[in-house]
């Protein structure tokens, strides 16, 4: 054969493999829920760092690392969660546990990372160090604004951090005689970029975000530029800048009063962990959920293999489906 003629004779036989439509049709492979395959190589024309893995995990959310992390007891808590979404996937928590514990893990790793923190911990000058060392110890940091009041809407009078706490001795020192009270601020109605910029250039921890009258209104850390710049495919919330989380629930009727704490705590996505989705105490959740929440939180539901069940629960409001049954499909 003419080596000229290679093109022409791949187009009489057909190329290797299906496409991806033939490879869905059911006429064709008969389902693929229990099957391998393999994807066949083709021809490459872009370099390797124009590939995008950006894959919509349900209606709203998109993860540009298409990962999840099971929601065992042994797999997903807090850690796991905040490092999957910090390298572009989503962990979904575990429920093995209260749900004031569930919810508790949510708000550590909603705290995480923010853009504007509009509900920062704040005290005021009369609490003690020891106020500064017990949330230290419960979430890890100690950078925290003093108001008049001490809540957010107060006067911003100081800051405390590690610097003016690390060589104290007396635990019962109230905060005024060891904070800060030369404050770096920004005005509130500061872009989070311009925001950024001031953190950078005055080498500060934490930006307060001030109201003409000088009260605290939100707050912003300079720990959370370093991750947008460590983590720049990090899976983020699009008003808030916090990271992504889920949680698994059952279908009972106590999981709703789970769910209400989980949601109130920042929640993005509701697993809802079963190995039979197509059930009617499933239906019966999604619709509570998405009458009640609406697009607060989004569905995942499942699982299902058929297309039966899957029709059913996308009826009934699901925002995403999760596939699989038998052995380990959970």
């Amino acid at each position: 054969m003419d080596p000229k003629q290679a093109l022409q004779e791949l187009e009489k036989m057909g190329a290797d493999g299906l496409t991806a439509h033939e490879l869905i049709d059911l006429k064709v492979t008969g389902g693929l829920t229990y099957n391998d395959f393999l994807i066949l190589p083709g021809y490459i024309n872009f370099p390797a760092d124009q590939v995008s893995l950006e894959t919509k995990v349900t209606r709203n959310i998109a993860l540009k690392a298409p990962f999840l992390s099971s929601p065992m007891d042994t797999v997903t808590e807090t850690s796991m969660a905040i490092t999957m979404a910090l390298l572009g996937g989503i962990g979904i928590l575990h429920n093995n546990c209260t749900a004031d514990e569930q919810a508790a893990m949510v708000r550590k790793v909603k705290k995480f990372e923010n853009g504007f923190i509009t509900d920062p911990i704040v005290l005021s000058a009369k609490h003690k160090i020891r106020d500064v060392l017990e949330i230290k110890r419960k979430l890890g940091f100690a950078g925290i604004p003093i108001t008049d009041s001490g809540k957010v809407g107060g006067k911003l009078v100081g800051i405390v951090t590690n610097r003016d706490i690390g060589f104290c001795e007396d635990d019962e020192a109230e905060l005024e005689t060891v904070m800060t009270t030369k404050v770096v601020t920004a005005e509130h109605g500061v872009t989070l970029q311009e925001a950024n910029r001031i953190l950078r250039e005055s080498k500060k921890g934490k930006l307060p975000i001030v109201d003409s009258e000088g009260n605290l209104v939100s707050l912003v850390a300079r720990s959370d530029l370093l991750k947008n710049r460590d983590y720049p495919w990090a899976s983020k919330h699009p008003q808030t800048k916090q990271l992504l989380v889920g949680a698994a629930i059952g279908t009972r009727l106590a999981d709703r009063e789970r769910l209400a704490k989980l949601v109130d705590a920042g929640l993005d996505l509701v697993v809802i962990d079963s190995s039979q989705g197509n059930s009617s105490f499933q239906i019966d959740i999604i619709k509570h959920i998405k009458s009640t929440y609406g697009d607060r939180v989004d569905v995942l539901a499942g699982n299902v293999v058929t297309r039966d069940q899957a029709a059913n629960l996308i009826a009934a409001g699901a925002d995403g489906l999760r596939i699989g049954m038998g052995s380990g499909s959970i």
